[in-house]
């Protein structure tokens, strides 16, 4: 990682300091990917290939894994190809996780040819009937006119086919949601997930709160989760139209999981653990457009580079302001973006096909970084927000997601209840493998370092049922009678075959982003390492005496509490008061359970 990601939480990040990395990226009004290589008007074998309206004239070649198909044309197959062309569907729905984007008219090598109208409802047809064969929709995302040396009017049409997988489990992505206290998280997370509009005192977010304080206050103070759905025709399911979580998650294909964390600076730690707990695929940073990039809005961005989280932005409150003033925070957001430490290319969406290619080019691009307008009160630009989030893609590859269900079982503990007539609860993330009903697992390590055989009685996702658990899902487990103060957050079930090593001293190579002084031996710190959070103590720097902002070193801590469950090569964040770090975990001095005694615990 840079280290001048440091600026971003040293709080000393000077407007417009530095280089910038290119300009903001224009979503151009015809559709096409502002990735598409080509000029315009290229000549080729004497022809013009070139395009309208800043069309460019290419798109990236079609790639072998992936969700997007190329489809010159699709008129009358025969029944040989037709099934070949459904098997192909079925490839590119699994490599979506049950979702594919058709780009109808274009070449297998990008290239914008287009077709007649007559062609392109024929082609549409087939594209249909090979939808209902796979138990899918299509949904036209938009067309867009070429010019290919033809007096014919050619279109290029881009279809996103979306279907229920197989194992009905649906498509979830997760979003932390950040941003400065007061910017106005929890009210848009109330209008997506409500439905209705909020009455500018903050009538929408009441249902988010989790405690008294929060309503008294406005405030969020804790990690709470909201779900919006979206069925397979693209249309929204949240509940306006369905009384229950449970109701949702049946009527959609794809669900998105927010992760409301705090803004304010003194839940710092709490948004820190949200972040690097829960593994959200993306996040959502929250601007207000009234007062800009103020209070923790640089800190939270800065927590973005740094665990390497891909973010959009949302600036909010635009019916407060004038024209001038929202325009003013965007060239704000803009130069911020384009800094060394961030090296991001700002991307501003002011319509719904500016909002199909941002999620495109978010998903194909860590670089490029959404940004739009919009208001929680007059309901402004809301709609190009919920385009964007229908049309992301999942992050992930499918031959990730498949090489993690093939480890052993590991699950994150994040959270621990106890249900009436259920018994002790956990909620958490499956890091790998797959956890069935039923499963026999062992939990740890508790304060002596052992690890204690349990059951997962039932599994939970979103509330609903569910009777298998996949690597990279968030769920709760029941299990049952098992004492609950055995548990604490930072734990982990794994299958008893995993042989789990701890530690109580570990080795990282960190970079200091901001200390007041300098960095010594015997400094505490807190230490965030997946959804392990304790105090640690510096017991040795490598090679150095002390550490200055910016200076990357090999660092040995010691737990102070309790031994943990570390992997080699995790992501570290400490911190304490002003002090920042991040780093990876290079090195565990492993013990064996139950000696955790012997070493000072």
């Amino acid at each position: 990682m840079d280290s001048r990601v440091s600026e971003l939480f040293g709080g000393c990040c000077r407007p417009g300091g530095g280089p910038a990395m290119g300009g903001t990226l224009k979503a151009r009004g015809a559709g096409g990917s502002s990735s598409c290589g080509g000029p315009k008007g290229k000549k080729k074998n004497g022809r013009n290939r070139g395009s309208k309206a800043n069309n460019p004239p290419y798109l990236p070649p079609e790639a072998e894994d992936g969700n997007i198909e190329y489809k010159l044309k699709l008129v009358n197959p025969s029944q040989y190809r037709f099934e070949h062309l459904v098997t192909q569907m079925k490839w590119r729905l699994q490599e979506g996780r049950g979702e594919a984007v058709y780009q109808i008219g274009v070449e297998d090598n990008g290239l914008l040819v287009g077709l007649a109208e007559e062609e392109m409802r024929a082609s549409l047809k087939t594209l249909h009937r090979m939808a209902e064969k796979v138990g899918a929709d299509i949904t036209v995302l938009r067309e867009r006119e070429v010019d290919y040396d033809s007096d014919v009017p050619r279109k290029i049409t881009e279809v996103l086919v979306r279907k229920v997988p197989d194992n009905q489990q649906f498509l979830d992505l997760r979003v932390a949601v950040l941003g400065n206290v007061d910017s106005g998280k929890s009210t848009l997370l109330g209008v997506l997930t409500q439905g209705e509009l909020d009455n500018g005192r903050g009538r929408a977010r009441l249902n988010l709160f989790r405690h008294l304080h929060e309503i008294q206050s406005g405030r969020t103070s804790s990690i709470s989760f909201e779900i919006l759905g979206f069925n397979s025709k693209g249309e929204v399911v949240n509940y306006s139209d369905s009384r229950t979580a449970e109701e949702i998650c049946e009527s959609s294909s794809k669900m998105i999981t927010f992760i409301d964390l705090a803004g304010h600076h003194k839940y710092l730690h709490t948004t820190i653990f949200g972040l690097t707990s829960y593994c959200p695929d993306c996040a959502l940073l929250l601007v207000s457009a009234n007062t800009g990039i103020a209070g923790t809005t640089r800190e939270h961005l800065g927590l973005a580079l740094a665990l390497k989280v891909p973010f959009f932005i949302v600036v909010s409150k635009v019916d407060l302001c004038a024209k001038t003033t929202v325009e003013r925070t965007v060239r704000q957001l803009e130069r911020v973006l384009k800094q060394p430490g961030c090296h991001k290319v700002p991307m501003l969406v002011t319509s719904e096909d500016d909002a199909v290619t941002a999620a495109q080019q978010f998903a194909q691009s860590p670089n490029v970084t959404p940004i739009f307008t919009l208001s929680s009160v007059s309901g402004e630009s809301l709609d190009l927000l919920k385009v964007f989030l229908n049309i992301l893609p999942p992050l992930t590859n499918s031959k990730e997601q498949e090489e993690l269900m093939q480890q052993l079982t590991e699950f994150q503990v994040d959270e621990i209840y106890t249900v009436p007539e259920v018994g002790t609860v956990v909620g958490g993330t499956l890091s790998s493998g797959i956890c069935r009903e039923g499963d026999q697992l062992v939990v740890g390590p508790t304060d002596d370092g052992c690890f204690l055989e349990l059951r997962v009685c039932s599994i939970q996702r979103n509330r609903s049922a569910c009777r298998v658990l996949r690597a990279g899902q968030a769920a709760t487990l029941a299990l049952g009678d098992f004492d609950r103060a055995l548990l604490r957050k930072g734990m982990v079930m794994v299958s008893p075959e995993m042989n789990p090593t701890i530690c109580s001293v570990f080795e990282a190579e960190i970079v200091l982003l901001f200390h007041a002084t300098t960095f010594r031996r015997g400094f505490q710190v807190t230490v965030h390492v997946g959804n392990v959070r304790q105090t640690a103590v510096v017991e040795k720097i490598h090679a150095k005496d002390k550490l200055r902002t910016g200076e990357k070193a090999v660092v040995r801590f010691r737990f102070l509490k309790h031994p943990e469950y570390l992997k080699v090569g995790a992501k570290l964040l400490f911190r304490e008061g002003v002090t920042k770090g991040i780093g990876h975990v290079t090195d565990v001095q492993a013990i064996a359970a139950g000696e955790a005694q012997a070493n000072g615990f």
